[in-house]
């Protein structure tokens, strides 16, 4: 077993002053605008941080908000969903999860 002591404040303060600055490049996240009407692929807000991908009406999966990432997982039930990408781009995370039938239209 390893015991790590602390890190000293002078240490916390050297990471504090990395890291914020890249926290502050980091896009806000807003809801998205719903889906165009004539688009195969439509997406609904379900929960506060949770998106539903639909194509001809089925759920084909779902797109998590965390942060400044889109968790893409791919499948019918959130439950047995599958992560297939994470991303800051939202187009990217629903062209992720479209399924081939829908892009050939």
């Amino acid at each position: 077993m390893v015991l790590e002591s602390p890190t000293s404040p002078a240490r916390r303060n050297v990471l504090r002053a990395r890291v914020m600055p890249a926290l502050k490049e980091l896009p806000l996240r807003r809801p998205e605008p719903p889906a165009p009407e004539d688009s195969a692929v439509r997406w609904e807000l379900v929960d506060i941080d949770r998106y539903e991908v639909r194509s001809c009406g089925v759920t084909v999966g779902f797109i998590d908000v965390v942060g400044a990432v889109f968790v893409v997982l791919a499948g019918p039930r959130y439950d047995r969903a599958v992560e297939v990408l994470q991303t800051l781009d939202f187009a990217a995370a629903v062209d992720s999860i479209r399924p081939a039938a829908a892009e050939a239209r």
